[in-house]
C-alpha cells in the first residue's frame, strides 16, 4: 500500500469487537469496519435485489426496496379511486420508513452493549422476519410486503458504505449516478481512484441484479418459500461479522 502501513493492533470497540487500523507514515488511523468490506456489501446486495424480486413477482407487484416505485404506483391508484390498491402501495412505504427509524432505535439503545454490535442486531432481526415472510399465505400479502420493506428498511439504514464510499445495497439509482460520476472524472483526469470507484460502484448494482436473477429462478422453484435464500445470505452476513477480525469499533451518534 503506497504511503501507508498496515498496524494490525486489535482494540476492542465499545461494542466488543476487534478493529483493524490502517496508519500511515503522519500516524493519522482509519478504522476498517467489517461493515464497509466488499464481501459483506456484496452479500448485501445479492440479498437486496432477492428481496426486490421475490416481493414484485410473487408478492402482488409491491417492490419491497425501491420505494419511488411504490410512490408513483400509490399516486396512479389514488388518481383512479382505487383505495385498496392505493394502500397495498403505501404500506410497504410506511412500513420500510418505520425499519430506519427502529435501526436507528436499535444504535441509540445499544451504545453501551458488548455483547453485539447494533448492527449485527439488525441483520439478525432481518433474517428472522424475513424467514418468517416465507410461511406468510399468499392470501397475506399486504403482510408479507410490509414485513419485507420493514426489513429493508433496517438494512439500508445500518449499511451505508463500502470501503468508505456511500454504496446502497437495497437499491441502484444512488449507485448509478456515483459510479457513471466517477468514470467521466477518470475520464478526465485519469486518476485511478476515480476508476476503481467506478467498478466498486458498478459492482454491486451487478450483484443486486444477479441477486433478482437468483430470485426469479428460486421463486419458480419455490415459491413464497423462496425469500427464505435472502435470510440465509444475512445470518451468512451476522456470522462473518463475528469471524471476521476487523470488527466493529463505532461510537454513538457516528455513522
Amino acid at each position: 500500500m503506497s504511503g501507508e502501513m498496515l498496524n494490525r493492533k486489535e482494540n476492542k470497540g465499545s461494542a466488543g469487537e476487534n478493529v483493524w487500523h490502517v496508519e500511515n507514515h503522519s500516524l493519522q488511523r482509519k478504522e476498517i469496519q467489517t461493515s464497509e468490506t466488499l464481501k459483506l456489501g456484496i452479500l448485501l446486495a445479492l440479498s437486496g435485489g432477492f428481496m426486490d424480486a421475490y416481493s414484485y413477482i410473487c408478492r402482488g407487484g409491491v417492490f419491497a426496496n425501491a420505494q419511488t416505485g411504490n410512490m408513483l404506483l400509490l399516486g396512479v391508484n389514488l388518481s383512479s379511486g382505487q383505495w385498496r390498491e392505493a394502500a397495498g402501495y403505501a404500506l410497504p412505504v410506511t412500513a420500510f420508513a418505520l425499519g430506519i427509524a427502529i435501526a436507528e432505535l436499535i444504535r441509540f439503545g445499544m451504545k453501551d452493549k458488548n455483547l453485539l454490535h447494533w448492527r449485527q442486531m439488525t441483520v439478525f432481526l432481518e433474517a428472522l422476519i424475513l424467514l418468517l415472510v416465507a410461511f406468510i399465505p399468499l392470501n397475506q400479502n399486504f403482510l408479507a410486503n410490509a414485513l419485507t420493506s420493514f426489513a429493508c428498511g433496517m438494512q439500508v439504514e445500518s449499511f451505508r458504505k463500502i470501503h468508505g464510499n456511500g454504496i446502497a445495497t437495497t437499491m441502484c439509482i444512488g449507485n448509478l449516478r456515483n459510479g457513471t460520476q466517477h468514470f467521466c472524472e477518470f475520464v478526465e483526469k485519469r486518476e485511478k481512484k476515480h476508476l476503481k470507484k467506478g467498478i466498486l460502484y458498478y459492482g454491486i448494482i451487478v450483484f443486486f441484479v444477479i441477486g433478482a436473477v437468483i430470485g426469479n429462478q428460486v421463486i419458480q422453484w419455490q415459491g413464497k418459500t423462496a425469500i427464505a435464500v435472502s435470510s440465509f445470505l444475512l445470518m451468512i452476513a451476522f456470522l462473518m461479522m463475528f469471524a471476521d477480525g476487523r470488527m466493529e469499533s463505532e461510537k454513538i451518534g457516528s455513522e
